[in-house]
């Protein structure tokens, strides 16, 4: 009887030993998801083939074979007409403006127009012929860089990165000094998204944390509120977050696959809204005005809301945008609450018109391409059946896509040019291949890219009154490109070449080239010459 009792406590022994066994392998078991998810952990390939399942970040730029893109759409939309008149192309009364520098010059002086000055959209085509194009290192970190924007009035640059850290630049008058540094709190793996206020009083970051922090700008930094979401997941992350055109709320897009809406004067959450079947990676407000807001992720859809009927009971979009074959990384709208844009880890940029909302065709075929991918683009080269598809998947709404540059490792940002010196006549983008891509919004070409750094560049901004971009990379730099000029070879046409100088908001003027500037002043001294020997004749 002894025996027997013995072997049911050493059976009841070795089933508690099991049961914690298993426990703590469901523990490990979750513990390396989060780590492989949150991008800490990469999972390497023992099999080192040429297949397309190759645990290889791409690191040269993608091989384009369509150099003529297909701008059917595009040339007949509304955004094509408007980008064409906001950057001097053509005129409000569909008259076509000179081309060149010095026929517009000529064009004002003989009031051609019915003006005596440039407008809005003639400053713009002038600056559009002076696109960055040099770098210069102004910040270097002994870790990855993450987010990087300019504020909205250009004075300030708020940097992020992986060693727990932002930090603040002034800008104003075409300086980069650093002002403070601020020690991010709660951060897990690496600040993920920052954004300024409207007021530019504060801001507020994000990481794998169940709470957003808020900062003050002016005071103590040090001084920071926890915003707490209260997620139901246990390993959760904001990727993305947006202030409200009043500052009253911020919108955050999470890893669970849902939208939260934090409301700063209740201090709580206000809505857990479930938006995606996978991360969702971006959100945006349409324009600085609007209720309408834009969401994307891991599902490849891009959805439209009306923050005025959201519902936590019934969480449906005013429409769904469908055309991309996997994850979408960011979206940018354009400000004039019809268009966006969309970055996608399926090597493209997509331009839409959110008054075409996409079909079911559209949105069953978007999923089924999604759940066919079966790459990770974090670590894994680019699949050959997204190298340059030879067609649109059917259902697909949107006006333009762009191609040439590569989204790999991590979520790659885009943005529209800014409206007021180039009329937001270009789409620009980081690349995994260390540079910043360039794209002209009427032709769908790439207009230039710039190579500078030697690793990822994850978030690019350009300054809103100056010639400039600030890229952030991975490599632990930030570069800021500027235009340079024309080489010696490009110079001496019969055109004189123009310099533009600019102070914080405004064309100061223009000036002539060294060359025509070094004739004129022979010209000049000759002429000094002459009549000097006369005076003295006389």
């Amino acid at each position: 009887m002894g025996t027997s009792t013995s072997r049911r406590m050493d059976d009841s022994d070795s089933r508690s030993r099991s049961d914690d066994s298993s426990d703590q392998d469901s523990d490990l078991a979750t513990i390396l998801q989060y780590l492989i998810r949150s991008g800490q952990v990469h999972i390497i390939s023992s099999d080192r083939d040429e297949s397309d399942d190759e645990f290889v970040a791409a690191a040269t730029p993608p091989k384009m074979m369509d150099l003529k893109p297909n701008t059917k759409e595009l040339d007949k939309s509304e955004v094509s007409l408007v980008t064409q008149q906001a950057c001097g192309l053509l005129h409000s009364t569909g008259h076509q403006r000179p081309n060149s520098i010095a026929a517009m010059i000529t064009a004002r002086e003989r009031g051609m127009f019915g003006r005596s000055s440039f407008t809005r959209g003639d400053r713009c085509k002038i600056t559009n012929h002076y696109i960055p194009n040099k770098m210069k290192t102004v910040a270097t970190y002994h870790s990855k860089a993450f987010c990087g924007q300019y504020s909205k009035d250009g004075n300030y640059f708020l940097s992020a990165c992986q060693d727990r850290n932002l930090r603040l630049y002034m800008t104003a008058e075409d300086k980069f000094v650093l002002l403070k540094t601020i020690q991010a709190r709660d951060v897990g793996w690496s600040v993920l998204d920052t954004a300024f206020s409207p007021d530019g009083s504060y801001i507020v970051y994000s990481s794998w944390s169940e709470c957003l922090h808020l900062v003050r700008l002016y005071g103590d930094s040090e001084n920071q509120d926890a915003l707490p979401l209260c997620p139901e997941e246990r390993r959760f992350c904001i990727f993305s977050l947006v202030f409200s055109s009043d500052g009253r709320e911020i919108l955050g897009g999470a890893n669970d696959g849902f939208l939260y809406v934090y409301d700063r004067e209740c201090n709580q959450r206000a809505l857990r809204i479930e938006g995606h079947d996978d991360d969702v990676n971006t959100v945006a407000f349409a324009d600085s005005t609007s209720q309408i807001l834009y969401s994307g992720g891991d599902d490849g859809l891009c959805k439209v809301w009306d923050r005025r009927t959201l519902s936590e009971s019934h969480p449906k979009p005013v429409g769904i945008l469908a055309g991309h074959m996997d994850g979408i990384t960011y979206i940018d709208p354009r400000g004039d609450g019809r268009h966006l844009i969309s970055n996608c880890k399926d090597q493209s940029i997509k331009l839409w018109d959110v008054r075409v909302f996409s079909g079911r065709t559209g949105e069953n075929n978007t999923r089924k391409a999604v759940s066919d991918q079966t790459w990770d683009y974090r670590w894994q080269k680019v699949p050959k059946k997204l190298c340059n598809p030879k067609k649109n998947l059917e259902g697909d709404t949107s006006v333009m896509t762009y191609r040439g540059h590569s989204v790999l490792q991590t979520l790659v940002r885009c943005h529209f040019s800014p409206e007021f010196t180039t009329g937001q006549r270009y789409i620009y983008t980081g690349c995994a291949a260390g540079r910043i891509v360039i794209y002209d919004v009427l032709t769908g070409r790439v207009h230039s890219a710039l190579s500078g750094h030697r690793a990822c560049v994850r978030d690019v901004s350009w300054h809103p009154h100056r010639p400039e971009i600030v890229s952030t990379s991975w490599d632990g730099t930030l570069g800021k490109w500027f235009y340079t000029g024309k080489s010696k070879s490009e110079m001496e046409g019969d055109e004189a070449e123009l310099l533009i100088h600019y102070d914080d908001n405004n064309i100061r003027g223009l000036r002539r080239s060294r060359r025509i500037a070094q004739q004129r002043e022979r010209q000049q001294k000759s002429q000094e010459g002459t009549e000097q020997k006369r005076t003295t004749s006389c």
